[in-house]
């Protein structure tokens, strides 16, 4: 009864220090940023061992540390991958760093023609750059989920979606990503984004997003 309240005062405590750190409160805007996302990772991984500490029987507290340092290093690397792309990538991609993940959204009116699933020449070079990070960090997985609007039939956009997804993964592979590290899925109209009421928000549901998720090692 008594590992669940141990598990969360280690959590609050790795959320306590993400506000008093001297680093975060004198730190600039982007300083802080990234202190934040760094420190959401190590909460990620002090949860995770927590958790795992309370199904096995062990000790929450070591747990949480141990869980805490993975999720840290996890979260810089994630910070260093993600100014890379920035760096690189045209500004059409947007770019997410959860703490966890990096969210790669790419709209598919630039990746690809009406209807079609063969990924433009425009951004045949971006993926390329895409893939050479995934090799430079190479301890993750990769998710490709492919999304439309709502025109047309619900089942002609979950074909759609599958086959853009699989466009881009194929892309990424030919670039030499491993086959076992990417998860290529459609998702249809199912996950909007914005509202399918107006072009505007309809532009914004169609897109590929590219999900980089830290394995741990």
């Amino acid at each position: 009864m008594k590992t669940l309240p141990l598990s969360l005062s280690a959590v609050a405590l790795l959320s306590l220090t993400a506000c008093t750190d001297p680093a975060y409160v004198s730190g600039s805007a982007e300083d802080r940023d990234q202190f934040r996302k760094t420190k959401n990772g190590a909460l990620i991984g002090a949860l995770a061992g927590a958790g795992l500490a309370a199904v096995t029987d062990g000790d929450p507290i070591l747990g949480a540390a141990i869980g805490a340092g993975a999720g840290a290093v996890i979260g810089n690397v994630l910070d260093k991958q993600e100014a890379e792309l920035r760096a690189q990538l045209d500004d059409d991609v947007r770019i997410e760093n959860t703490g966890d993940r990096l969210i790669l959204t790419l709209p598919q009116d630039i990746l690809f023609d009406v209807d079609s699933y063969t990924v433009n020449a425009s951004l045949q070079d971006d993926l390329a750059k895409v893939a050479t990070s995934l090799d430079k960090y190479p301890d993750s997985t990769v998710q490709i989920l492919g999304h439309t609007d709502n025109t047309g039939s619900a089942s002609h956009n979950q074909g759609l979606s599958e086959r853009r997804a699989n466009a881009v993964a194929d892309v990424l592979l030919d670039n030499g990503v491993p086959f076992g590290r990417i998860d290529a899925i459609g998702r249809g109209e199912d996950q909007p984004i914005a509202s399918n009421l107006d072009e505007a928000g309809r532009r914004q549901n169609r897109r590929v997003e590219i999900v980089i998720l830290p394995t741990a090692t």
